[in-house]
C-alpha cells in the first residue's frame, strides 16, 4: 500500500468518524520505544476504589459524579466545577484525581503536576521546552518510553521520533485546566496499548468554567506567567477559552530564555459522557538548553555547576491540534467516537559527549521532527443480565496515522555540516479490543478481554550523498573523501501484529471497605520504524571504510505483566493500597548518552511493590504517603558489551581506565529502586491554606555493572496562601527549600573534553600510546544536571469580572483574622 493511498484512507476514516455521529464507539491510541542512527563512531553502550456499579466509564474519560468534594476547591477557588471521582477501578494501583487535587500541590513545571500519581517521578535534564524525564516502577522512561500519556483522548507520545521513541512533551499542558487525571499501572486494560507497559495516564480538560479566572505569577530567575480562562454560553452549549504566556531564565550561566505561548478553545454541548464537543489547541515554545555536564569539569574547577559545555544548545517546538467527540449514555449502553488531527514540530540541538566523535568541531547535533497525525477512537458498551448475572460487554477500535519527516545532523553552533539521517516515515496502526465484565456474586467480579494490534511502517531515506558524513579519505587525500551514504540501503517497509490477552479479578469477601485484586496482561511497545528497515549502520564504517551491517528489529516488542493487590478503608478517613507487581519486557530501551538517542536493548524484568496511603482526619487536614520499591534487572548476557570490555582490558588499553563502568552486567540503567513521596495539605476552601511535599528518588546504577551510581534525590517544596470567598487567591510557592544539591538526572558514559589526557593522546597532542577502543569510549564519568537552587514564586488571581460594581477582595482580610494586638 503506498503512502498516498494510506494517507487518503486515514483521512477518510477520520472524517467519517467525526461526521457520522452514529454508531458504536470510543477508545484510545498510544505509541512506543527505540531509536536508530546513533551518533558516536564507536559503540559504548552506556547505555478510590468505589464499588463497581452504575454505567461503566468510557475509555477516554472515567465516568464521574458531578458535585463538590472536600479537595476539589484547592486549585483556583470554590467556583471551579471539578468532578469527584470514578465509579469503579479494576486494580489496586489505579488512582483517580480531580484537577483540584492536582493543583493543590506545588510543582516547578507543568510535567511535575503528574507527580500526583503515586510512584511517578518527573524531572528535567535540559531546557524548559524539552520533554520531561519520567521514572515509574523501575523504568527509566526517558522522555516517555513505556508511559502512555493522553489529553482529551489524543495521544501525547510520539513514535519514530527525532529524539526518542515515545517522546511525550507535556509542556503544553495547563494544569489549571485539568478536570481529572486517571492513572493506571501496567498493561491490564484492553484500551491500553502502545507505550503502556509501565502505565497509562489519561488527562481530561474542563468543559466549562462557570466563573472565569485570571492569574499572574512572578518569581526568581526571571520567571513570569499569565494565565486566564473563561466560559460563555453558545449554540446550546458552552465555549471555554484559555491561554497562557510564560518566560523563564533559570539559574544557568547561559539563561534558558524559555518563551512559551499556549491556548485552548473548546465548545461542548451536554456532558462529557453524553454530548458532543470540539477542541482546538495551539502551543509554541523556544529555549536554550543547559544539558548534563561532566562532573570532573566541576570538581576540577573548570566550570560552574550551573554552566554548560555548549552555550548554543537549545530548541524550539510547536503543537497544533483539533479534536472532537460524540458520546451517548443510557441505562443499558453507551457509545463514544473521537477523532483528532495534530501537527507538531521540534528542532533540538544537543551535545552530550563534547569532543568524543568530532575533536575539532565538537559533538553537537540537531534532531528534527515534523509530523502530522490523524487518528480516531471508538467504543461501545452494553449491559445485560443472563440468569440474573450482570454482564457488561465492551468493544472498540483505535487507529492512527503518522506522516513524519525526521532526521539527525551533525552541527557546529547550530549550523549543520552533514546529515546522518533524513527520512520520510509513514506509520499506521489499527487496533481492535473487547472485554466482558461479569459480577458473579456480590463479592466476585471478573474482567476478561483481549486486543489485537496491527502496525505498518514505511521508511524512505532522502539523505543525499554530498550531505552524508565523511568517514575517511582515499589514500589520506583530503581531496578524495569517503562518505557514509546509507539512505538508499536503509529504506523499506515493515509490519507487526500482536494479540494481547488481559484479565482482572476483583474480590470483596468481607465488607465494602476492603477489596482484593488480581491482574494479568500482555502489553507491548513499538520500536522506531527506522530500526525495522535498517541494513547498514549510519554512524560506523569498517576498517577498510566499508559498510557495517546493522541488525533489524521487530516493529512490535511484547511484554508480560501481573500484579496482586489490596485496597482498604477499614480505618476511618484512611485509604490504603498495597500492590505487588511483576513485568518482563522482550526488549529494553536504554539511553546512550554519547549518542543522545534511545537504543534497542536486551530483555528485562522488574519486580516490586507499591504502598500508598491517603489520610484526612478532619476537613482541613490531609496526609499522603507513597512508597514504591523495585528490583530491575537485564536478562541474559550482553555479548557486544563483553566484546568491548575485552578490548578495554588489553594491555595497551588498560592504563587509561576506560574499562571502568563498561563491564557487562544486569543492572537496569537509571532504574530507580526507591521512589517515595510525602504530602501534607492544610486549609479549607476559603481562608489560609498550605502544602508541603517531600519527594525522594533512591540512588541508581548508571552502568550495567553498577560501577557508576547516581546520588539520591530529595527535595522539599512548600506552599502558603489565602483564598477569599469571592474567588480570589494569593499564594507563595517555595521550591527546593532545603537547598538540595543533588542532581535532577545523571548518566554514566564516556566523553572527551580538551583538558582530558585521553583527548590529547587520541588527537596526537601528547606522545602517549592509546588504542582505538580507548578513543571510541572516551573518559568514563558521571554526567549530570543539577537541581535548581531554592526559588520562590508568587501567584495572585481571581475571577474575570467585567462588571465594575462587583466587589473585589479585601486585601487586609487575611491579617484581620490574626490578632497581633488588642
Amino acid at each position: 500500500m503506498n503512502r498516498r493511498l494510506l494517507t487518503s484512507t486515514s483521512r477518510f476514516v477520520l472524517i467519517v468518524s467525526l461526521a457520522s455521529f452514529a454508531g458504536d464507539a470510543l477508545a484510545q491510541t498510544a505509541l512506543p520505544t527505540i531509536n536508530v542512527g546513533g551518533h558516536a563512531a564507536k559503540r559504548t553502550t552506556h547505555r478510590q476504589a468505589a464499588r463497581p456499579q452504575g454505567p461503566a466509564r468510557p475509555t477516554t474519560l472515567v465516568e464521574v459524579a458531578p458535585g463538590p468534594s472536600s479537595e476539589q476547591d484547592t486549585a483556583l477557588g470554590p467556583k471551579i466545577d471539578y468532578p469527584t471521582g470514578p465509579k469503579e477501578m479494576n486494580s489496586s494501583s489505579e488512582r483517580f484525581f480531580t484537577g483540584g487535587q492536582v493543583n493543590a500541590i506545588p510543582f516547578y513545571r507543568p510535567g511535575e503536576a503528574l507527580e500526583v500519581v503515586p510512584g511517578l517521578a518527573v524531572t528535567q535534564h535540559s531546557g524548559e521546552g524539552k520533554a520531561n524525564q519520567y521514572f515509574l516502577r523501575g523504568f527509566d522512561l526517558d522522555h516517555g518510553t513505556d508511559l502512555a500519556l493522553y489529553l482529551d483522548g489524543m495521544p501525547i507520545n510520539m513514535r519514530t521520533h527525532g529524539h526518542g521513541q515515545g517522546w511525550a512533551d507535556a509542556n503544553f499542558i495547563m494544569p489549571e485546566l485539568l478536570a481529572s487525571v486517571d492513572a493506571r499501572k501496567g498493561p491490564y486494560n484492553v484500551e491500553d496499548g502502545d507505550f503502556s507497559n509501565a502505565g497509562t495516564i489519561r488527562m481530561q480538560y474542563l468543559n466549562r468554567a462557570p466563573q472565569g479566572v485570571f492569574t499572574t505569577s512572578a518569581g526568581e530567575f526571571g520567571f513570569a506567567r499569565q494565565f486566564g480562562m473563561k466560559s460563555w454560553a453558545f449554540m446550546g452549549g458552552d465555549i471555554l477559552g484559555a491561554a497562557e504566556a510564560s518566560v523563564y531564565d533559570g539559574p544557568w550561566v547561559v539563561p534558558n530564555r524559555a518563551r512559551k505561548v499556549n491556548a485552548v478553545l473548546r465548545w461542548i454541548r451536554g456532558a462529557e459522557a453524553d454530548g458532543v464537543g470540539i477542541t482546538g489547541m495551539a502551543y509554541a515554545n523556544r529555549w536554550n538548553s543547559t544539558d548534563q555536564i561532566p562532573l570532573r569539569a566541576v570538581e576540577q574547577g573548570l566550570m560552574s555547576r550551573w554552566g554548560t559545555m555548549n552555550p548554543t544548545d537549545g530548541g524550539d517546538a510547536t503543537r497544533f491540534s483539533i479534536s472532537g467527540h460524540w458520546s451517548q449514555l443510557s441505562e443499558t449502553n453507551y457509545s463514544r467516537i473521537e477523532g483528532y488531527a495534530v501537527h507538531s514540530t521540534l528542532d533540538l540541538f544537543s551535545d552530550f559527549s563534547y569532543f568524543l566523535s568530532h575533536p575539532v568541531l565538537g559533538d553537537q547535533f540537531r534532531q528534527f521532527d515534523r509530523r502530522t497525525i490523524l487518528g480516531s477512537n471508538g467504543i461501545h458498551g452494553i449491559k445485560f443480565n443472563v440468569a440474573e448475572t450482570p454482564f457488561e460487554l465492551r468493544f472498540g477500535y483505535q487507529t492512527r496515522w503518522d506522516d513524519i519527516r525526521v532526521g539527525l545532523q551533525d552541527t557546529y553552533i547550530r549550523r549543520p555540516y552533514d546529515t546522518v539521517r533524513n527520512d520520510r516515515v509513514g506509520e499506521a496502526n489499527f487496533s481492535l479490543f473487547s472485554d466482558i465484565k461479569t459480577k458473579w456474586t456480590p463479592w466476585l467480579t471478573t474482567v476478561v478481554g483481549t486486543r489485537w494490534d496491527y502496525y505498518w511502517a514505511s521508511v524512505g531515506g532522502i539523505q543525499t550523498y554530498l550531505a552524508s558524513p565523511i568517514v575517511g579519505f582515499v589514500g589520506d587525500n583530503p581531496a578524495q573523501p569517503v562518505r557514509l551514504w546509507t539512505a538508499p540501503f536503509n529504506n523499506g517497509a515493515s509490519t507487526g501484529q500482536l494479540l494481547s490477552p488481559k484479565a482482572s479479578v476483583i474480590i470483596n469477601p468481607f465488607d465494602d471497605k476492603t477489596d482484593f485484586y488480581l491482574n494479568f496482561g500482555r502489553g507491548f511497545h513499538s520500536t522506531d520504524a527506522r530500526g525495522t528497515t535498517q541494513t547498514f549502520s549510519t554512524t560506523e564504517a569498517s576498517d577498510d571504510l566499508g559498510y557495517v551491517f546493522a541488525q533489524r528489529r521487530p516493529l512490535l516488542s511484547p511484554s508480560t505483566g501481573a500484579e496482586v493487590g489490596m485496597k482498604t478503608r477499614a480505618i476511618d478517613n484512611l485509604e490504603s493500597a498495597l500492590t505487588l507487581f511483576w513485568i518482563q519486557l522482550q526488549s529494553e530501551n536504554v539511553f546512550a548518552g554519547d549518542e543522545g538517542n534511545t537504543v534497542f536493548g536486551p530483555p528485562s524484568r522488574r519486580i516490586g511493590f507499591e504502598f500508598t496511603n491517603h489520610y484526612r482526619p478532619v476537613s482541613w487536614l490531609s496526609f499522603e504517603g507513597d512508597l514504591t520499591m523495585t528490583d530491575a534487572r537485564f536478562l541474559g548476557f550482553d555479548k557486544d558489551q563483553a566484546d568491548l570490555y575485552l578490548q578495554l582490558l588489553q594491555p595497551d588499553a588498560l592504563p587509561w581506565g576506560t574499562f571502568l563502568g563498561n563491564k557487562p552486567g544486569n543492572f537496569l540503567i537509571n532504574a530507580a529502586p526507591i521512589i517515595a513521596t510525602a504530602v501534607l495539605e492544610l486549609g479549607e476552601p476559603t481562608g489560609w491554606f498550605g502544602a508541603l511535599k517531600y519527594r525522594y528518588i533512591g540512588p541508581r546504577a548508571l552502568t550495567q555493572d553498577g560501577f557508576f551510581k547516581s546520588p539520591a534525590i530529595g527535595t522539599v517544596n512548600a506552599r502558603i496562601g489565602y483564598r477569599w470567598k469571592e474567588g480570589w487567591k494569593f499564594q507563595l510557592d517555595v521550591f527546593n527549600m532545603l537547598n538540595s544539591r543533588s542532581m535532577s538526572i545523571a548518566y554514566g558514559y564516556g566523553s572527551l573534553i580538551g583538558t582530558d589526557l585521553l583527548y590529547q593522546a587520541c588527537n596526537g597532542l601528547i606522545a602517549v600510546p592509546v588504542t582505538g577502543a580507548n578513543c571510541g569510549v572516551g573518559r568514563m564519568d558521571i554526567h549530570a544536571h543539577p537541581i535548581e537552587p531554592p526559588a520562590w514564586r508568587l501567584t495572585f488571581g481571581g475571577p474575570i469580572e467585567f462588571d465594575p460594581s462587583v466587589k473585589g477582595p479585601d486585601l487586609m482580610e487575611p491579617f484581620n483574622l490574626v490578632k497581633f494586638w488588642e
